[in-house]
């Protein structure tokens, strides 16, 4: 079981400082929660996302459940120890695959994402659609595995059996995380469904995990505030925030506000999916505790450094972003980052990592994914300061 206790609010947002106490060790939030999906930062040991400041990560239900299967990891003591995390773990329900297997998939999108983005820009999800390679019913969903195509079924009962098994500190209610572009009629029924499932949870859970549910309602300020209502009714141990998340930064935050005052003040807040390096302050101050996001990792092994300044102007496709693809950087024998402290910027230089993505070399990968959690997690940390020292 897990112990929240805020030990600082700000006068000036609703951002606040928490220790969050688990059986695996304490975290200090807000945090960001990096992406382990099967068990694994990608390319990273679990030693090395330790030495870059990760204090909790979020391995994927529905990916263990493919490969090697959640038995398999049960006989390895558990996830902590088959993954060798002497830290926090969190598992998601499988929830998120309802969608991007889905309607995601079909559609194009993502969870803040303008119809204009879409694949389909007029496509509205209404009442009685189904996604093409998935099938959502009341009692659970019908996937096809992604490995060999074979059906498989998913639904309250055996996301939380999955997740007992493998074993993380905090679990998941299963849910529709629902897309974008659909109707009100379409997210009114998802509702139902996901709050039916959030009971199921309840009920079928038992063991000393953590059990969180999660909030949905898409874009729908009436259907926010009821979900948030219910779910807070139910006696859960911290709140997940799911779903679409409008069609900009500005909706996510108005979602935000519309949810939080209905939960309850003294349990943990987790944002699902989101948190861009431009987004952590925002959603901090918003009052969220939690977060993940798998942009650091992704961005890294596509050869993107995270920075906080001194780049050429021929390299930026945003600020902050440093592209080590680009061929300018095979004579730069600056560090990525010069302001940064981890032991990537401390002994490798932006040539070498340049010649070693040129190269092919995986090293290009794990060295990035390294630098981009330090970089974010530092981010974090300096957040927090803000926090404690009454700026934000």
């Amino acid at each position: 079981m897990i112990k929240f206790k805020i030990v600082k609010k700000s006068k000036k947002s609703g951002a606040r400082i928490g220790i969050l106490k688990t059986p695996h060790g304490e975290i200090e939030t807000p945090t960001l929660v990096p992406v382990a999906t099967q068990a694994v930062v990608k390319t990273l040991t679990s030693e090395e996302a330790e030495a870059a400041k990760c204090q909790i990560l979020i391995a994927n239900t529905f990916h263990l459940h493919l490969k090697p299967g959640e038995k398999i990891v049960k006989s390895a003591g558990g996830i902590h120890k088959f993954m060798n995390w002497r830290h926090p773990l969190m598992t998601d329900s499988g929830g998120f695959q309802v969608f991007s297997l889905g309607f995601g998939h079909d559609l194009g999108v993502g969870k803040i994402s303008a119809p204009s983005f879409g694949k389909n820009k007029d496509a509205i999800i209404d009442k009685n659609a189904q996604p093409k390679k998935v099938k959502i019913t009341s009692g659970g969903v019908y996937f096809k595995s992604p490995i060999d195509g074979r059906e498989l079924f998913i639904g309250p009962r055996e996301s939380i059996k999955i997740q007992e098994a493998i074993g993380a500190d905090i679990i998941f209610a299963f849910d529709e995380c629902t897309p974008p572009l659909s109707t009100k009629s379409y997210i009114e029924t998802s509702l139902r469904r996901t709050h039916d499932w959030a009971k199921i949870c309840i009920a079928s859970h038992k063991t000393n995990q953590a059990l969180f549910g999660i909030v949905q309602g898409s874009k729908f300020k009436d259907l926010r505030g009821e979900s948030a209502r219910i779910i807070n009714s139910l006696g859960f141990d911290g709140f997940g925030i799911g779903g679409d998340l409008g069609e900009s930064k500005a909706d996510t935050k108005k979602i935000i506000s519309w949810v939080l005052p209905h939960l309850e003040e003294s349990k943990p807040r987790h944002l699902l999916g989101i948190g861009k390096i431009e987004d952590i302050e925002n959603i901090v101050k918003s009052g969220i505790d939690l977060f993940d996001c798998t942009v650091p990792t992704h961005y890294g092994r596509r050869g993107i450094a995270f920075v906080s300044s001194g780049l050429p102007a021929v390299a930026l496709a945003k600020a902050g972003k440093l592209n080590l693809n680009k061929s300018v950087f095979l004579k730069d024998k600056k560090p990525l980052d010069s302001k940064c402290a981890c032991s990537v910027c401390q002994n490798y230089k932006r040539s070498y990592i340049a010649h070693l993505l040129k190269a092919g070399e995986i090293t290009a990968m794990r060295l990035l994914t390294f630098h981009n959690l330090h970089f974010f997690n530092t981010y974090v940390e300096k957040v927090r300061e803000k926090i404690k020292n009454g700026l934000i």
